[in-house]
Parts: structure tokens; sequence; C-alpha cells
């Protein structure tokens, strides 16, 4: 599997979640995604940022294209530095929210994207990959 270097955005603010919407975008439309596929990656990224700054104080999200054979897709690592998630089980059923959400966010993200990861630690942080394939 073939990857690029990426790009680094950082989260810091509301803002940043735009850009990292429009990011996405931008990059989906040059590697040739569906419009479907766009918006579901879209969306996906833009829950994960949103959590990322709302829960995790803020943080970076990575772009990556990426290549596997002739398949071609991206990949967004979200990182921070947070207070993390004790029951991961937990945050990705839907309707479990700790803010004013509607709790759709994580579990959301999953079922938009083709593969979908998570790896938190209490005090220390979460990292989200979540990848859409064309």
């Amino acid at each position: 599997m073939e990857t690029n270097s990426g790009d680094v955005l950082v989260i810091s603010g509301s803002d940043d979640v735009v850009r990292v919407r429009q990011a996405v975008r931008a990059k989906a439309i040059e590697i040739g995604l569906s419009l479907v596929d766009q918006t579901k990656i879209v969306t996906a990224a833009s829950e994960v940022a949103r959590n990322t700054l709302d829960h995790g104080g803020g943080g970076t999200a990575t772009l990556l294209t990426v290549q596997n054979g002739n398949r071609q897709g991206l990949r967004l690592i979200f990182e921070d530095q947070g207070r993390g998630i004790a029951d991961l089980d937990r945050a990705l059923t839907d309707g479990y929210t700790t803010g004013k959400g509607l709790g759709l966010g994580l579990g959301g993200a999953k079922r938009l994207s083709n593969e979908f990861s998570i790896q938190s630690t209490p005090g220390k942080g979460t990292r989200v990959v979540i990848a859409r394939w064309k």
C-alpha cells in the first residue's frame, strides 16, 4: 500500500472544523471519489473534527491519499491530547453523548467510513482513523 506524506491541519477552533471539511472535500474530488462518497467522508470528518475540538480540546487532522493496487482512497487521522474516552463501546453507541449533540458522532462516522479505528487512553488523548475508498 502506498501513502503520500499527508497534509496536517490544526484543529483549535470552529473555523478549523470548517477548514478540515473543505480540505477533505478537495482531496476527495482530487482522487475522484463519487459525490456520494465525498459526502460520506466529509460528513464523517466533520463529526470527528468536531469531537477533536469539543472533547479533546483541539488537535490535528492528517489527510492522506492512499493507494492499494488500483484502488485509491482517502485516510484521515484525527489526534488529540485530551481527556480520552473511558468507555469506547459506550461512546460508539448511538444516542450516547457527553455533550449537547444527538450522540451520533462516532457511530455515524464509523458507518460512513469504509475503515474506522479508534484508540483512546483516559487522560492521554484519542486517535481516530477513518478511510473511504474509491
